[in-house]
C-alpha cells in the first residue's frame, strides 16, 4: 500500500480514550498526528490552521503529503459501546481506498509517557533496540548496587547509559532543551489569563496568584508559607498551560506535567547554591526513577489511577531535588520511596473528563509533597524499612485492584459529584 492509495482514514477510540478523550484533547491530537505533526515541534499557529481546515473544510493533508477528505463526525469515533479493550488506552486506525475498500487496519495502545505500541505489545516491556549500556538496571536495588560498586551517583549512571546510545553533546543538548521548555512553560503559565477550554469554563488563576505574591513582596509581607505558595504557583501555571493545549514536557505524563518543573523551579529560585549543573543532576536522577516505574508498574492513569501520574511525578521530583541538593544514592532512593508511598491508591477522576479538576491543584500538592519527601530523606542516612522497589510493586498491585471507574474514565469519584458536567 502507498500513501497515495489512501482516500479516507477512520480512527476509533476505545476505553479511557473514548470516555475522557474529548476532555483530554485526544481528537485534535489524533488529527495533528495524522497530519504528520509531532508535539514537540509543531508550531501552535500551524496546529490551529490544520484543525480549522479539518473542521471547516473537512480536508486533511495526511502525513503532510496526501490530501484526503476528513469528517470528524464519522472518521473520529469515541466508541463507548464496544467491550472494554485489553488496554484502556486503545485506538484503531483504518485506511480505505477511493472505492471504499479496506487497505489496512491496525490497533495501537497509548501506554503512558508518550509511548505508543501495537496492541499485541501492550503490557510488555518496550523493545530495547539501542546499544548496550554500561550500567543496565531494572530495579532500585540494582541501581544502588551499581552506585556502591562504581562510586557513581544515580545521575552519573544515567548519563553514562545515555551516552552509550548517542553522543554526549546530544544528551547534554536534550537535557538543556527539557529544562528550558519546563522553565518557559512556567513563565508562560504565570503570565497568561483567561478561561480554559472546555465546558467547565475554569478561570486561569496562575497570573493572579503571581500578582498577589509579587504585591506581598513589595509590601515586605513575608508569610512563613510563601515558598509553598510559589511552588503551587509554578505547578498550577504549567498545568493550566497543559489544559489550554500549550507545549509542556511529558514528565511522566501531561496530566502530571507540573510537578517536576515546579520543584525544579523551586530548586533554581530558592535553594542556596543552585546552578545549571544541579538542574542537570535533578533531571538525570528523575529520569532513573521514572524509568523504574515505567518498567515495573505503570505511569498511565488509565491503568493504575493518578498514583501512576502525580504519584510517580512526585517520586521523580523528590529524588531529583535530593540529588541536586547533594544527597547520597541511598537518600535519593529513600526520597523517591517516600514520594510514592503517600500517593498510593490515588484515583484518576477528572471532572467532565477535562484535565482541570482536580488535576491542576493536584500537581501543586504533588510538588509540595516532593519537597517534603526530599527533606525528610536528607534528614536521615538513607536507611528505611520499605524500599522503592517494594512501593513500586505495591503501587502496581493497588492499580490492578482499583475499580475501573476510578481510572481515568470519569465514571466515579469527583467526576460524578457534578451531574451537570
Amino acid at each position: 500500500m502507498q500513501l497515495s492509495d489512501v482516500a479516507r482514514v477512520r480512527v476509533d477510540l476505545f476505553g479511557s480514550l473514548a470516555w475522557t478523550g474529548d476532555g483530554h484533547g485526544t481528537g485534535p491530537a489524533v488529527i495533528l498526528g495524522l497530519a504528520g505533526e509531532a508535539p514537540e515541534t509543531v508550531a501552535p499557529d500551524h496546529a490551529a490552521a490544520i484543525l480549522a481546515e479539518a473542521q471547516d473544510q473537512q480536508r486533511l493533508l495526511l502525513a503532510g503529503r496526501n490530501a484526503i477528505g476528513f469528517n470528524a463526525a464519522t472518521d473520529l469515533i469515541f466508541d463507548r459501546l464496544s467491550p472494554a479493550p485489553a488496554h484502556p488506552n486503545t485506538l484503531a486506525f483504518t485506511a480505505f481506498a477511493e472505492d471504499g475498500s479496506l487497505l489496512v487496519s491496525e490497533r495501537w495502545c497509548s501506554v503512558g509517557g508518550g509511548f505508543v505500541v501495537p496492541e499485541a505489545e501492550a503490557g510488555q516491556p518496550l523493545p530495547d533496540t539501542g546499544a548496550a549500556v554500561p550500567h543496565p538496571f531494572t530495579s532500585g536495588g540494582q541501581l544502588l548496587r551499581i552506585g556502591t560498586r562504581t562510586g557513581l551517583s544515580i545521575a552519573e549512571i544515567v548519563f553514562a547509559n545515555e551516552c552509550a546510545r548517542r553522543p554526549a553533546h546530544e544528551v547534554e543538548a536534550h537535557i538543556a532543551r527539557v529544562r528550558d521548555t519546563m522553565m518557559d512553560c512556567v513563565e508562560r503559565g504565570m503570565r497568561t489569563e483567561g478561561i480554559l477550554p472546555g465546558r467547565l469554563k475554569v478561570k486561569r488563576r496562575a497570573a493572579a496568584l503571581r500578582e498577589h505574591l509579587e504585591a506581598d513582596r513589595f509590601r515586605n509581607v513575608r508569610n512563613p508559607h510563601e515558598m509553598m505558595d510559589h511552588v503551587s504557583l509554578f505547578a498550577i501555571a504549567v498545568n493550566e498551560e497543559n489544559a489550554a493545549g500549550s507545549r509542556v514536557v511529558t514528565a511522566p505524563t501531561n496530566g502530571a506535567a507540573g510537578v517536576l518543573p515546579s520543584v525544579l523551579r523551586y530548586y533554581r529560585d530558592f535553594c542556596p547554591g543552585a546552578s545549571p549543573a544541579g538542574m542537570r543532576v535533578f533531571l538525570l536522577t528523575a529520569t532513573a526513577i521514572g524509568a523504574l516505574f515505567k518498567l515495573n508498574a505503570s505511569i498511565s492513569g488509565a491503568e493504575v489511577g493518578c498514583q501512576g501520574e502525580v504519584g510517580v511525578a512526585c517520586s521523580m521530583a523528590a529524588a531529583g531535588l535530593a540529588a541536586a541538593l547533594g544527597a547520597s544514592n541511598a537518600q535519593i532512593e529513600n526520597a523517591a520511596e517516600i514520594g510514592m508511598e503517600h500517593h498510593l491508591g490515588m484515583t484518576c477522576d477528572p471532572v467532565g473528563g477535562l484535565v482541570q479538576i482536580p488535576c491542576i491543584e493536584r500537581n501543586a500538592f504533588g510538588a509540595v509533597k516532593a519537597i517534603n519527601a526530599a527533606s525528610l530523606a536528607m534528614r536521615g542516612d538513607g536507611s528505611h524499612y520499605v524500599s522503592l522497589d517494594q512501593v513500586i510493586t505495591t503501587m502496581r498491585q493497588t492499580g490492578a485492584d482499583m475499580h475501573a471507574k476510578y481510572k481515568e474514565t470519569s465514571q466515579g469519584g469527583l467526576a460524578v459529584a457534578f451531574p451537570e458536567c
